[in-house]
């Protein structure tokens, strides 16, 4: 039986291979405007303290809709003000209920670095992240593989974005950091069982080289997490269902950074 991860993936590939017929590379490219200045992405999760992507998710593929029908400015909105430093958009359509509108509409809304949340397979993919007003994208080794991951690094490099670069064991890290990832994002989820565990970022915290960005994925819920994050020096923690769930958005922000 196919793994989630398996499903999605080849899910994502038939859906790619239709956009591409409906959409050219060449119709995306021509949209693209300038490339914003430095990294934004990136640089916005070394500043003082843990840094907080917060998620606009608006379903789970363990837990069903989260807030299927939220306006994308209010829940951006919310964020900002709480003092998120950078969104990531979930923009999976079937499992997920994401789309590349919503990317559009948090850009619409927001100056702050924008992460595109997907199951990335396909350069087309980066491209059109790029034109959706994206400052990164996701690129998940388990989805990948280290040769593939390589492509696409370098592709998300050429337009002026950052590679945040998904791992759940010491097999990925090592993938990860022989392609040259700069941002790792360690998952406390298995993609394959969907089971969490919040010791995997501990576990494999060593493992990830001195000067490389790291961000704790899945779990996170309370303030005490984050506390443990902080003082085993993880630079940035990405945030979705806690807070999509919360109903206050921002006082749930203010109180998990404290």
């Amino acid at each position: 039986m196919a793994t989630f991860l398996e499903t999605v993936v080849e899910r994502t590939q038939a859906d790619v291979a239709r956009r591409r017929r409906q959409t050219p590379a060449a119709e995306l490219e021509a949209r693209l405007g300038p490339a914003r200045r430095g990294r934004p992405f990136s640089e916005a999760l070394i500043d003082e303290g843990i840094s907080l992507i917060a998620e606009m998710k608006r379903a789970s593929p363990s837990r069903g809709p989260i807030r299927p029908g939220a306006s994308v400015a209010e829940v951006v909105g919310a964020y900002e003000a709480a003092g998120a430093r950078a969104i990531s958009v979930l923009t999976e359509p079937e499992h997920f209920g994401g789309s590349l509108d919503d990317l559009v509409d948090a850009r619409a809304a927001s100056e702050l670095p924008l992460l595109r949340k997907d199951f990335v397979v396909d350069e087309y993919q980066v491209l059109e992240a790029r034109a959706a007003g994206a400052d990164a994208v996701l690129l998940i080794v388990a989805a990948l593989g280290g040769e593939r991951l390589a492509q696409l690094m370098a592709a998300t490099s050429e337009l002026g974005m950052d590679s945040l670069v998904e791992v759940h064991d010491e097999e990925e890290v090592e993938t990860a950091v022989e392609a040259g990832a700069e941002v790792v994002g360690i998952n406390n989820r298995d993609l394959h069982s969907l089971e969490v565990d919040l010791d995997t970022t501990f576990r494999l915290l060593a493992d990830v080289p001195a000067g490389t960005v790291v961000v704790a994925e899945s779990g996170i819920t309370h303030r005490g997490h984050v506390a443990d994050l902080e003082d085993a020096g993880v630079d940035a923690m990405l945030v979705g269902e806690a807070l999509m769930r919360a109903d206050d958005m921002q006082r749930a922000v203010r109180e998990l950074l404290g």
